[in-house]
């Protein structure tokens, strides 16, 4: 994999690489996820349209350099020595319309970098419900489609329309959801060389007091457990329940709640949650994921899975 030095990136990218969007270099990843934490990208791109994304995919192809696709920084977890190649943000790709069908239902077709919760506002106040259940969860529309989020016993492939997509080739298409492609925190996007550029959900129409109240409730429910009162990325392990309880059950099990190292917290209001308490840094998190995971594997025999994905140049540490 090539790897330039500051000032090469610089001129080559100046000289090669033309979007309507935005470039920029050794940007902190701190910055763009909800952990707060996470070292340099090497090339930082924000995409304005579709032929951006184009350029970016054939710029890094021809320097032999990866692409990591960003969305609302949830659920990841940047290494400390950060990201090499090019990060392509996905936040400009965030529009919002609706559209009957015949059927009684409507289409709304959502900007892959919308955050998700936004989505879900917007369709309650235009009369829309299925997508209440996802409000308040932090990351974008893509990213939520990409894990086939759940809470709240609804997940996001029950109300998928189609995802429209862009091969690592360039090539658009629109992909419709067959049933057995989707599973608990899995979809068929996990497995697939291409970039997620709009999503559509099938909704229904709904009293949008009725669509609000539940979205406060959902809102105070995760207030409650912790979400809100430090940079975290939510839960750190799946909660599928195949031994018996929830994760953050069994790790509160085993008194591990307040557990630390460095900056990195076990939460003291939900024993799955890992705060940034105090300028911790992404090797600090890890460490608090893996001690968790390995006391309940040592003590329990249960192997929990991290939900949160390593991303970055771990293996420089």
């Amino acid at each position: 994999m090539l790897r330039l030095k500051k000032s090469e990136r610089k001129i080559n990218i100046a000289a090669d690489l033309r979007i309507s969007g935005e470039i920029r270099f050794d940007e902190p990843m701190a910055e763009h996820t909800t952990f707060k934490v996470g070292g340099p990208a090497d090339v930082f791109a924000i995409p304005s349209d579709e032929n951006d994304i184009r350029e970016l995919l054939k710029f890094a192809k021809s320097k032999s350099i990866p692409c990591f696709v960003l969305g609302g920084g949830a659920n990841i977890l940047v290494a400390d020595a950060g990201i090499r190649g090019v990060v392509i943000d996905m936040s400009r790709f965030n529009s919002i319309t609706a559209a009957p069908l015949e059927n009684g239902a409507t289409v709304l077709s959502v900007g892959a970098g919308l955050p998700v919760s936004r989505a879900a506002a917007w369709a309650a106040d235009h009369k829309l419900g299925g997508l209440e259940f996802i409000y308040s969860m932090p990351g974008s529309v893509a990213g939520a489609v990409w894990m086939n989020a759940r809470c709240y016993n609804a997940d996001i492939s029950g109300i998928l329309s189609h995802v429209d997509l862009i091969s690592r080739t360039g090539n658009p298409s629109r992909y419709h959801p067959k049933p057995d492609d989707f599973a608990y925190k899995r979809s068929p996007f996990q497995d697939a060389d291409s970039i997620m550029t709009g999503v559509g959900f099938s909704l229904r129409s709904a009293d949008p007091r009725s669509l609000w109240m539940e979205m406060k409730d959902h809102e105070s429910d995760r207030t409650a457990k912790g979400h809100f009162a430090a940079p975290c990325a939510g839960s750190v392990f799946k909660n599928n329940r195949v031994f018996g309880q929830p994760s953050g059950a069994i790790i509160d099990s085993l008194g591990l709640r307040g557990f630390s190292i460095g900056g990195a917290k076990v939460s003291d209001l939900h024993a799955n949650i890992i705060i940034n308490a105090d300028n911790a840094s992404a090797a600090d998190v890890r460490a608090v994921s893996d001690h968790l995971a390995r006391e309940v594997k040592n003590r329990l025999g249960f192997e929990l899975e991290r939900e949160i994905l390593l991303v970055g140049e771990w293996e420089a540490l």
